[in-house]
């Protein structure tokens, strides 16, 4: 009798490299009405900065036009971004935070 050998499938190891996802800066951008200590409130309490760090960048944003929160990648950036728009109108103030690719 004749014994049939199956063939086991060989699995090879591919190299595959994983690129990081790519990261983005989100920026508050200066107004005429929105105070400076919401500014400060909203750097504190969404990007988790202490009052110095809030302080310096909301005072780029007032001399510049604009400051950069953090970078994140791009769900936590969007959720920043949405969060701090949304607070920003619930208090009535225009505020603006947006999100540019890093």
């Amino acid at each position: 009798m004749g014994s049939k050998r199956q063939e086991t499938p060989v699995l090879e190891t591919v190299a595959s490299r994983l690129r990081t996802p790519p990261m983005f800066k989100v920026v508050l951008l200066n107004d005429d009405f929105t105070p400076m200590e919401f500014v400060v409130e909203v750097l504190q309490q969404f990007f988790s900065k202490t009052l110095e760090q809030a302080t310096e960048i909301m005072l780029k944003v007032h001399t510049e036009g604009a400051g950069i929160c953090g970078v994140y990648p791009r769900d936590i950036a969007e959720t920043r971004v949405e969060q701090v728009v949304a607070f920003a109108r619930q208090h009535q103030h225009p505020l603006q935070c947006v999100m540019e690719e890093n």
